[in-house]
């Protein structure tokens, strides 16, 4: 029996999963490039932001009156409450309001493989861990970039979002609880045998199915960022405490890759590790819907100012893209990833805000309706073949006195965009929301910690910030 225990503890120790752990447990900020641990600070301001102002809606509200109810040590802010709670509660709150609206970043590898929203995962746990730990700014942008490197490279082995979500019925964005569980383990100090167990024990807690996009109101689709984030935090707690789970569930029979690996892509686990980070594959959002309206979106509303379009005068919007994408935004119930609801709301509006996103009056606005049942969308083989994973979009308004058209390769904020987002833009998207909410001086304070946040020496200087609104 010990001559197969020593047997087992080789194999593992030789595996990819291993070395992956071996990789988290040797990272720490001063030796990530400069414009990663720039764009792991860009992607913390983005979600705490966002988390702030999806807590106003309904998963938010709801989901912080939760784990209000639950009290317990206050270790972690629940934003905008003002309460502090155990932290993989907060992460739950936060996770969740996080992905309460669309207005949330989303990613893709290297290789162009979407792998969901793991910002609204990553960033809620390993805070939450942070401040319970009274963390370093530096220590939470390493947290967050290895949250990344392995959450990403979990969801590539398994092919990305259109197989886990045709195939097998799961959202694989959950599995970036796994990233959140190493992030989290990394924080507290763990060994590489007790980020594996971290892992299994997140993976346990969160695999999601898909149904929740067929929703109407966005919160069963955002309580899965929530668990995830809440799975992360725990597995790594546990874990710390002495709990045991699977060596390797990654690589072990009945795992990950087991069980939806896509033949050929093992190698992707430790592929480039150090070299290929995956915050750099982050996408910033800057309309309040689903990812694969946003170039439809940008192209309706550069033509109506473009050519003066007047959107009780159009007479037919048609819209072509990717397969897979169009079958997630087309004609959906849920407001925020319904393609024609959206575009029609933008035209309407003139832009695609959080405020516009959610209004009632618009919702039910007579021209967006009737514009609304005016849009077609096609998925285009064509555009399967020059971008399979991709997230272009070409769109065709017709008035009675003219057809216009517009494609879109890559909206605004894509990794593949020129120029790519800045601070000053990530400002922009959020300064008049949450300006509204905390003031002037307070946002000055929570963007210049975010911008700073290496030099920052315990994290809640800055999450505290966003603790309640004014």
């Amino acid at each position: 029996m010990l001559k197969e225990h020593q047997v087992a503890a080789d194999t593992l120790i030789d595996s990819a999963a291993y070395k992956l752990a071996q990789y988290a447990t040797a990272s720490r900020f001063e030796t990530l490039p400069d414009e990663v641990s720039d764009r792991a600070k860009l992607i913390v301001f983005d979600q705490l932001a966002c988390s702030f102002v999806g807590a106003e809606l309904p998963a938010g509200r709801i989901i912080s009156r939760y784990v209000h109810n639950y009290g317990g040590k206050p270790e972690s802010v629940v934003l905008h409450s003002g309460d502090r709670c155990p932290a993989p509660l907060a992460a739950l709150a936060n996770g969740t309001a996080g992905h309460a609206d669309e207005f949330d970043s989303v990613h893709a590898t290297s290789d162009f493989l979407g792998t969901g929203h793991p910002a609204a995962i990553i960033v809620p746990a390993a805070a939450a861990i942070a401040e319970r730990q009274f963390a370093t700014g530096r220590d939470l942008i390493n947290a967050v970039a290895l949250g990344y490197d392995v959450g990403s490279r979990t969801i590539s082995v398994t092919g990305g979002l259109a197989p886990m979500m045709g195939n097998h019925g799961i959202d694989p964005g959950s599995l970036h609880s796994l990233g959140a569980a190493f992030a989290c383990a990394r924080l507290l100090g763990l060994d590489e045998h007790r980020h594996l167990f971290a892992a299994a024990l997140a993976a346990q807690q969160s695999v999601a199915l898909n149904a929740p996009y067929g929703e109407r109101r966005h919160m069963s689709k955002a309580f899965v960022t929530g668990q995830s984030a809440f799975a992360g935090v725990t597995g790594a707690v546990m874990a710390a405490a002495g709990f045991e789970a699977s060596d390797n569930i990654f690589e072990a029979r009945g795992g990950i890759i087991d069980t939806w690996g896509q033949n050929g892509r093992e190698e992707h686990l430790n592929k480039d590790l150090g070299v290929d980070y995956a915050v750099m594959g982050a996408n910033f959002k800057f309309y309040s819907a689903g990812y694969p309206i946003h170039s439809p979106v940008e192209a309706v509303l550069g033509m109506k100012s473009e050519y003066g379009l007047n959107p009780e005068g159009i007479k037919r919007i048609t819209v072509r893209m990717q397969s897979h994408p169009a079958s997630v935004v087309n004609n959906r119930s849920m407001p925020t990833i319904c393609l024609q609801h959206m575009v029609a709301v933008a035209l309407v509006a003139g832009k695609l805000g959080f405020d516009e996103a959610h209004s009632s009056v618009l919702q039910n606005d007579p021209v967006v309706l009737q514009l609304k049942s005016r849009i077609d969308l096609i998925s285009d083989p064509e555009l399967d073949r020059e971008q399979p994973q991709g997230r272009s979009a070409h769109v065709t308004i017709e008035t009675d006195g003219q057809t216009v058209s517009r494609k879109i390769e890559h909206p605004r904020g894509h990794r593949f965009r020129t120029p790519a987002p800045t601070w000053d833009d990530i400002r922009e998207k959020y300064e008049e929301l949450l300006v509204r909410r905390i003031g002037q001086q307070r946002f000055d304070q929570f963007y210049n910690g975010c911008v700073g946040l290496e030099s920052v020496e315990d994290i809640n200087e800055v999450t505290v910030l966003l603790a309640e609104s004014s």
